[in-house]
């Protein structure tokens, strides 16, 4: 494992280019099962969770093929159907996604239970009412979600809660069901948009995506496809927070502007400046920074993922702001180690009460989870000495080249390596 350790007090300048988005590339990836044939996916990031995905499909029997650093060719004509054990499953949430598409192509999956971060409950009660609508026997067995159908019909589902990947499961497992089905209340990201348009390429009928009533019409047979993955709208949003917390100039590139807008929008609020491009945004910030409250909202409100970095960048903003986190129970984790740097942050329930305090001071944090792990970078960014984030494998799940790219607009941080007889010692 390694460390990331940072020289803070650097404003940022320079450009960075945006990978394709994790959130996609977990879905798209599976949904390749349903083809029976070679789709090409471009723009796939470099990161642990999309590692382990091709991993599986790799063990299941599918044929891949790397074009380039960013490409993939998967032929899944000769999948072989096998139940994924929980030392595949066990690292990264999105593993629940080959549930539906592997109902989708074998009518049957059997799929431990997911891993991942670890901020509060992940129940997959939609995910399983969903499938048992289109006709599947759900049961799940010693951690292992054991789901089968002598067919799929489609059907009318109604979400009790906006849920994005039970929204991606159901999409997986309806595509080739029988008859039409409705997903109502359904979640509207980006990357829900995206599997649609790659589902659709593959010769599916995905219609109304990005608005809360999906409608699927099964077909018989899909087929290859060649399909470029979005960019990530929270690596985007990332950096653009480390440019207003810094302050600097950063072009962020390679982005969707309107897939960024509730994040532009507190930034701009808190005193950065944001303009937007065709496939850029440039964040400039060389005033004091202001307080300004924010909610995390499903999409298009502000990202629950944002929420960690903007707590650090709020935490060194004039005034008294408010976080308040309406998705997950138990996202902020993190605090505890904003704290260890000086920061002033109260938190009761789902809501942070954040006093700005004139500085950070560098010290050794960990990474609780995904994006905390990416605010305890921004924190050694913006703090004075050094700070060393440990847990980094979490960070590697879903940033590619992360070093090399803050490096790039003029960061002072490093990747080291743990000596093995440290691992132990710093883990306690």
């Amino acid at each position: 494992m390694d460390n990331f350790v940072i020289n803070g007090g650097h404003e940022l300048f320079g450009e960075v280019n945006i990978s394709g988005a994790k959130n996609a590339a977990v879905a798209i990836i599976p949904a390749a099962l349903l083809a029976e044939d070679t789709v090409r996916i471009e723009n796939i990031p470099q990161i642990s969770d999309v590692h382990l995905i091709i991993e599986i499909l790799n063990r299941m029997g599918a044929e891949i093929k790397v074009v380039n650093k960013n490409t993939l060719d998967i032929n899944t004509t000769n999948i072989n159907y096998q139940s994924i054990p929980y030392e595949l499953t066990s690292h990264f949430r999105a593993s629940y996604y080959l549930i539906g598409a592997m109902l989708g192509r074998f009518s049957k999956a059997d799929v431990a239970l997911p891993g991942g971060c670890d901020f509060g409950v992940r129940p997959i009660d939609q995910h399983v009412k969903g499938f048992k609508m289109l006709g599947a026997q759900v049961d799940i067995i010693d951690g292992v979600v054991c789901a089968k159908a002598e067919k799929l019909v489609g059907t009318p589902i109604y979400m009790d809660v906006v849920s994005v990947g039970a929204t991606i499961n159901i999409m997986l497992a309806a595509v080739k069901a029988r008859g039409l089905t409705v997903i109502e209340n359904a979640a509207k990201e980006p990357h829900i948009v995206d599997l649609a348009n790659f589902l659709n390429s593959m010769g599916a009928d995905v219609r109304g995506a990005g608005t809360d009533v999906i409608k699927i019409r099964g077909v018989e047979k899909m087929h290859g496809c060649t399909y470029s993955i979005i960019p990530d709208q929270i690596e985007a949003g990332t950096y653009m927070v480390a440019a207003a917390a810094c302050g600097g100039d950063v072009l962020v590139k390679n982005v969707i502007p309107k897939h960024l807008e509730s994040i532009t929008a507190k930034l701009e609020e808190a005193g950065a400046e944001v303009i937007e491009y065709d496939d850029a945004v440039r964040v400039t910030r060389f005033k004091a920074l202001s307080k300004c409250n924010v909610k995390t909202m499903p999409h298009p409100g502000f990202p629950t993922d944002m929420q960690p970095q903007m707590a650090v960048l709020l935490s060194i903003a004039n005034g008294t702001s408010i976080l308040s986190e309406s998705v997950w129970d138990n996202r902020f984790q993190y605090v505890q180690q904003l704290l260890r740097m000086g920061a002033d942050i109260q938190v009761d329930g789902k809501v942070a009460v954040i006093v700005g305090v004139p500085r950070l001071d560098g010290t050794t944090v960990r990474a609780t989870d995904l994006r905390a792990g990416a605010a305890m970078i921004i924190a050694g960014l913006v703090a004075e000495g050094v700070t060393t984030v440990e847990d980094t494998i979490y960070v590697e799940r879903g940033y590619e080249d992360v070093v090399e790219k803050f490096s790039a607009l003029g960061a002072d941080i490093k990747r080291v390596a743990v000596k093995e007889e440290n691992t132990v010692s710093s883990a306690g």
